[in-house]
């Protein structure tokens, strides 16, 4: 990286990319993808908008390497959530400022830092003329932050190649983020039978059944652990039930947000539900049943540290200035939509933006993070490991 003012060139191009408003719900992603696609394709790199309507698209583009065997997927999201209440930000969140250091506004860690690096060290390369050591595709996905449409119309299309190596550029400090938990919505809906509320002998309870199946599910979740990613974790986020005061509510539906972590299926909870319920059926006469819904399935994941993804991202960092160091994530990305199902596809996360500014006001991102970012993606992509002292 001995390009003179690569450093000045790498942070507009993040300061660029949010001033695109892209905030899910309210700004379609796809002129954030158009700007992408033209930058890569002005510098040699050949890009395309994937259309995917109501003014939402993805970016895709592919720099060819020297080895086919060990592609890479190169992956961020384009949409940010909502700014929230505008006087809890000390400035405009459309508007990037750099302060102290500090890239402050919305995206600047999640992940619009974590996108730009990826972005210009493709664009780098191919202006340059470099081919890296292996493939890299890049996909820059839409409506991460809710459905992962985006992330699915890749899959469904077929425009994601065969790779060893997933990278999704989701805020991690810097730090090789090798877990990330996976996510349920479980929708319980339970019926019983209602009575008079002056005789509830007379009736059964459809809430009760139904909290205490919630709770006890839960506390069999929280049970499962991984060395990384800490706990699973369950709870009931949304409960519907009841007719009045005095009557014994017959129909209750409860949601419940769980975490989960490698090995902890959902198939395994669903059996434990069934066998936990099949308890409360019984005290209570067989009347009540259950019926369940998944309204949102997200798979956890898990890299090996000894895998060539893994090593090949530590050693590139190191060369770049930035220590060893593991963490995991509790919520969701695109990974769990597009490594559903590859086998023998390692999944690592790594960016520049800290997990604990996501989501909030004054959001911000360490400039000297950012292109430590960069030096390190650089090294990945050329596979060609350097002293720091020579970038």
């Amino acid at each position: 990286m001995k390009k003179e003012g690569w450093e000045e060139e790498a942070v507009q191009l993040l300061k660029d990319l949010m001033g695109i408003r892209t905030v899910n719900g309210k700004d379609g992603e796809k002129p954030a993808a158009e700007y992408i696609c033209q930058y890569l394709n002005n510098r040699g790199v050949k890009a395309f908008v994937q259309d995917i309507g109501e003014g939402r698209g993805n970016v895709i583009a592919l720099l060819s390497g020297d080895d086919a065997d060990k592609g890479m997927i190169w992956n961020g999201h384009l949409d940010t959530v909502d700014y929230g209440q505008l006087e809890s930000w000390d400035r405009p969140p459309w508007a990037p400022v750099i302060h102290n250091g500090f890239l402050f506004g919305r995206g600047a860690s999640d992940m619009k830092s974590g996108l730009a690096a990826l972005v210009y060290v493709l664009g780098m390369l191919g202006e340059a003329g470099k081919k890296p050591k292996t493939s890299i595709q890049f996909l820059g996905t839409c409506d991460e932050e809710r459905g992962g449409t985006g992330a699915k119309a890749i899959i469904s299309s077929g425009h994601m190649m065969e790779a060893s190596t997933l990278l999704i550029g989701e805020p991690t400090g810097c730090t090789v983020g090798i877990g990330q938990k996976g996510c349920i919505w479980l929708e319980l809906e339970v019926r019983g039978k209602t009575s008079h509320g002056a005789y509830p002998e007379e009736g059964c309870n459809a809430v009760t059944c139904a909290y205490e199946a919630a709770e006890r599910l839960a506390d069999w979740i929280r049970g499962h652990d991984h060395p990384v990613l800490g706990n699973a974790t369950a709870q009931v986020t949304e409960i519907q039930g009841g007719i009045q005061p005095n009557m014994t509510p017959d129909v209750c539906t409860v949601l419940m947000d769980i975490r989960t972590v490698p090995g902890l299926t959902y198939e395994k909870i669903l059996c434990r539900l069934d066998k936990v319920f099949q308890g409360i059926s019984l005290k209570s006469g067989g009347i009540p049943s259950l019926t369940t819904t998944i309204k949102n399935h997200r798979i956890s994941i898990e890299a090996d540290k000894a895998s060539w993804g893994v090593s090949q991202l530590v050693k590139s960092m190191e060369a770049a200035g930035i220590k060893e160091a593991y963490s995991g994530i509790s919520y969701f990305t695109d990974a769990s939509i597009l490594a559903e199902g590859k086998e023998g596809l390692t999944t690592v996360l790594f960016g520049p933006g800290s997990a604990d500014m996501a989501h909030k006001p004054n959001e911000c991102v360490r400039i000297a993070d950012y292109l430590k970012a960069v030096r390190a993606l650089t090294n990945m992509a050329s596979a060609r490991i350097e002293d720091e002292s020579d970038n």
